[in-house]
């Protein structure tokens, strides 16, 4: 999460809506650890890192709606999904991800 708070504090200092994803679980073995974050500005900047690229790309799409609908959401990747080889997660483990608009 510290990797992440010089980029969300210079975002909402810009006047900057800002939704934080953080892994909040893993099954099987998987990219990052539970606490990674990874915040999204409404621009589409990114800072920080859930799954050291593997799922980046669906994280900012989903973090960009929670910023649109203003509600949180809970996701979760996996080799066993139907979207794994389009987000390109191949570790074999599932990941829980919760992203959420920082209101703070």
């Amino acid at each position: 999460m510290k990797e992440v708070l010089d980029d969300v504090e210079r975002w909402r200092g810009q006047g900057k809506r800002v939704a934080l994803a953080r892994v909040v679980s893993v099954e099987g073995s998987g990219p990052r650890l539970p606490g990674a974050a990874m915040a999204v500005n409404e621009d589409g900047d990114v800072a920080g890192s859930v799954s050291g690229g593997c799922v980046e790309g669906a994280v900012l799409t989903e973090a960009l709606g929670v910023l649109v609908r203003g509600e949180p959401k809970l996701l979760t990747y996996g080799i066993a999904d139907e979207d794994a080889s389009e987000v390109g997660l191949t570790c074999g483990g599932i990941i829980s991800v919760f992203v959420e608009p920082l209101d703070w």
